[in-house]
């Protein structure tokens, strides 16, 4: 664990707190959102859904730019322009399509950062602690939910967004100029082989891994990242110091699971079925919130909760899917099971705001409980496939 104690760690764990913070503020702010610039659910996962999408859309030519340029420039850079940049147009934001504009902005500025750090732990040190220094920091990261949560509607009341949205902007700054000064790239991989994703594509495993990849964090992003806000203030009326507070819930419950999942691999000496495991449970919560979602808010917060912290396999999953991959195709790897992992939340976010307009009649529940339904069917579908892979601790 001493190589999270070191400033270019810990300076990209600080800006993966950040990219937490920017893929779930949204919901903290629906409603000062929608007064403000009239952007309704809707609006919101749509702008959310561009934040997964462009996250996405950059890990080819981030996993292309680890193996070729370096962690330390390319996590920088991204983060300057895109985090800060995004930060600064959001605070400038005066109609839907310039909240859109910067969510990409900050997508772009977030996609880095954590597979920079990932690369690092590939390249520098044994697998068998791949897994829980991977956890430890999607654990502290997760910090940034929290962040996202409560705080950020305290923020909001008493600064106003705009202001909290330019305090963002310079931090961002900040940790892009700490990571320059402090990052150490690992030395290149000296070899023969001048591998490209096709060869990542001929693997049979990724083909497997990618159903389960492109749902594992669906329920979670969705649900924190947008849909929790607006649902808890519509179908029980809560509100945005309300809303704060439960997203600050789910946010804890998501930071102890990271932590939790880390060593169980090497505890329990497998990692195929402790993601398969969480994951199940992860599925009944979200399928047990669409049935319960009028019940009460206790029962809604606390089964946010359960889907946040058995949700959190994200680590161990991208640990299991790393072991299969030979060492010059690490970032690439990494990177491409990053894209399929967060491209597949920003798809259900569109398809869940989509689904949400369809359905929703005037009983607003209802747009909920499909919302939700889906999360957890889609879930359930995607560990199909996972199952015929083999287990791996490499």
């Amino acid at each position: 664990m001493k190589a999270l104690l070191s400033p270019g760690i810990l300076l990209l764990t600080l800006a993966y707190v950040l990219s937490q913070f920017f893929r779930s503020f949204l919901a903290v702010l629906s409603q000062p959102l929608n007064s403000d610039l009239g952007i309704n659910s809707e609006g919101l996962a749509f702008a959310s859904g561009l934040w997964f999408l462009s996250f996405a859309a950059m890990q080819i030519p981030v996993g292309w730019a680890l193996d070729t340029i370096g962690a330390r420039r390319v996590a920088a850079i991204l983060l300057l322009i895109g985090g800060a940049g995004g930060a600064a147009v959001f605070a400038l934001a005066q109609s839907v399509w310039h909240i859109n504009l910067s969510m990409i902005l900050v997508g772009i500025g977030c996609a880095p950062v954590l597979m920079a750090s990932y690369y690092i732990f590939a390249r520098q040190y044994p697998p068998a602690q791949f897994a829980t220094l991977a956890a430890a920091v999607i654990g502290i990261g997760t910090l940034g939910n929290i962040g996202a949560s409560y705080p950020t509607a305290l923020a909001a009341e008493l600064i106003g967004w705009r202001a909290t949205m330019w305090v963002l902007a310079v931090v961002s700054a900040l940790v892009a100029f700490g990571i320059w000064f402090t990052v150490t790239d690992p030395p290149k991989v000296v070899s023969e082989k001048k591998g490209s994703l096709l060869d990542l594509f001929r693997m049979p495993v990724v083909w497997l891994f990618m159903p389960l990849m492109i749902v594992n964090y669906a329920p979670v992003g969705a649900i924190r990242g947008v849909w929790i806000g607006p649902y808890l203030g519509e179908v029980f009326n809560q509100s945005t110091a309300q809303v704060g507070a439960a997203t600050l819930v789910m946010s804890f419950a998501m930071v102890i699971g990271a932590f939790l999942y880390g060593p169980l691999d090497r505890i329990f000496g497998t990692r195929k079925w402790i993601i398969a495991g969480g994951l199940f449970l992860t599925a009944i919560f979200t399928l047990l919130l669409s049935v319960f979602a009028t019940t009460s808010p206790v029962i809604s917060i606390a089964l946010c909760a359960a889907i946040g912290f058995f949700g959190a396999v994200f680590p161990v999953a991208i640990a299991h899917a790393r072991s299969f991959f030979p060492p010059h195709l690490t970032g690439r790897g990494v990177t491409l099971m990053n894209l399929f992992g967060v491209g597949g939340v920003g798809v259900m976010q569109f398809a869940t705001g989509r689904l949400f307009n369809v359905v929703d009649d005037g009983a607003t529940a209802v747009g909920y409980q499909s919302i939700f339904a889906l999360l957890g069917l889609a879930l359930l579908a995607g560990l199909v496939p996972y199952l015929w892979i083999r287990d791996s601790l490499n």
